[in-house]
């Protein structure tokens, strides 16, 4: 049997560096930094390299990520390897590089994470890790449930005493933080413990290489937010346009959310549908369109408190701005039906397999789901949700406006030529 022949060189080798520099590379590493005709790195991981590694440096220019293409073009031909913090593709930039060249080789360095996990003694695989790395604090929030441990990824030397400062904002002030610096380096060092509410008097800002690890601790009296979709209706601010909590759980489910998709909210009130659609998976996305300036703003400070800060809200009406937004995965109308051509504009926008969901609670928008259920086929249901409350000295129930709802999925084209 004839042995396969090595493929071409990669263009780009992508090397994992820890804060114990040279010292901590294994000997494939040093090879690939010693034979690279450019080195493409942060100033810190570059100086981390010895004269050895004669290749012309050359440092990432802010903001990184539009950079990544020019510089591999500008240096296309030529051995280039970039230096990266631990995992390259634990986020870091083996992900950005992927996606411009197929020609990638990457040499993974224990990440931090893995060295935080380590000396902590916390399995890896019961650990939520969350980055701040480029992102908002807020996105944060969406982790917080009592009981669970946390690695944040740092952005610099602020990033654990704005952490503590979240925690105390979200009725966690009690939660258990520890700041791991310089991991693996001759300078690591691990801070005492010290509660959320007592962080900034005990811990002065120091190394801005740094993780954080958290231990939840909800206070008693904190709302308490769960794992899936129908939040108490007090985790939101609102003027009374807000899905209530059991019609937007049966909601959600109708849309049934899924990685990495795209909801549209038309409508959006309080912006509790797209809110609760981000917060069934970090990589789920959505744009919520909303006419009225101040609802937009109050919709913009819900997400921020419930940890989707990500959320796009577009200040307009619909159906006339739905032309600028990305095709959605799903739709949810949850206000301005009436509109002429709306829904007709909603459904021609969804792919096949799509989904769309349309509530309602007067006559005339019902009329026009009935159409739309009689044209699209799907699922016409009626939500009726009832509550116990006093009467004299008795208990009876108060009915709530009944919601009629339309949910159907767009049909996938068959491919051409298939059978039929």
């Amino acid at each position: 049997m004839t042995p396969a022949r090595p493929g071409p060189t990669p263009a780009v080798t992508v090397v994992g560096i820890g804060a114990d520099g040279w010292g901590g590379l294994p000997d494939t590493s040093r090879t690939a930094l010693r034979d690279a005709e450019v080195l493409i790195g942060g100033p810190r991981q570059l100086d981390l390299l010895p004269p050895e590694c004669a290749g012309e440096r050359t440092a990432w220019p802010s903001p990184l990520r539009p950079a990544v293409p020019g510089l591999l073009a500008a240096h296309a031909g030529r051995r280039i390897a970039v230096l990266a913090s631990g995992d390259p593709m634990f986020y870091g930039i083996g992900r950005a590089l992927a996606e411009e060249t197929s020609a990638l080789r990457v040499l993974p360095h224990p990440s931090s994470v893995s060295y935080a996990a380590a000396r902590l003694g916390w399995p890896l695989e019961d650990v939520e890790v969350v980055t701040l790395v480029g992102r908002p604090t807020a996105r944060l929030a969406a982790a917080l449930h009592d009981g669970r441990r946390l690695l944040v990824l740092s952005a610099d030397a602020d990033t654990p005493g704005e952490v503590a400062a979240l925690l105390r904002g979200r009725g966690f002030g009690t939660s258990r933080m520890r700041v791991l610096e310089q991991l693996g380096g001759e300078r690591e060092r691990t801070s005492g413990e010290s509660t959320a509410d007592d962080w900034a008097r005990a811990h002065p800002p120091g190394d801005p290489l740094n993780i954080v690890a958290v231990e939840c601790r909800r206070a008693p009296d904190a709302l308490r937010l769960g794992a899936v979709p129908g939040l108490p209706d007090e985790a939101y601010e609102h003027d009374g346009q807000l899905t209530k909590r059991y019609v937007r759980a049966a909601t959600l489910g109708a849309l049934a959310p899924a990685p990495g998709e795209l909801l549209w909210d038309i409508g959006g009130g309080s912006g509790s549908i797209a809110i609760e659609w981000m917060r069934t998976h970090p990589s789920c996305r959505a744009v919520t369109v909303e006419r009225d300036p101040v609802r937009a703003e109050r919709i913009t400070r819900n997400a921020e408190r419930l940890g989707v800060p990500g959320l796009r809200v577009v200040t307009g009406a619909a159906p006339a701005v739905l032309a600028e937004l990305p095709p959605p995965d799903a739709v949810f109308v949850g206000g301005g039906l009436t509109a002429p051509g709306l829904l007709d504009a909603c459904w021609e926008a969804l792919p096949g397999g799509g989904r769309l969901v349309a509530n309602t609670v007067t006559l005339e928008s019902e009329a026009l789901l009935a159409d739309a259920h009689r044209r699209h086929s799907g699922e016409l249901v009626r939500l009726a949700v009832a509550h116990a409350v006093p009467v004299g000295g008795f208990t009876g129930w108060r009915q709530a406006m009944p919601v009629t709802q339309w949910a159907a999925q767009k049909t996938i084209d068959p491919a051409p030529g298939a059978d039929r």
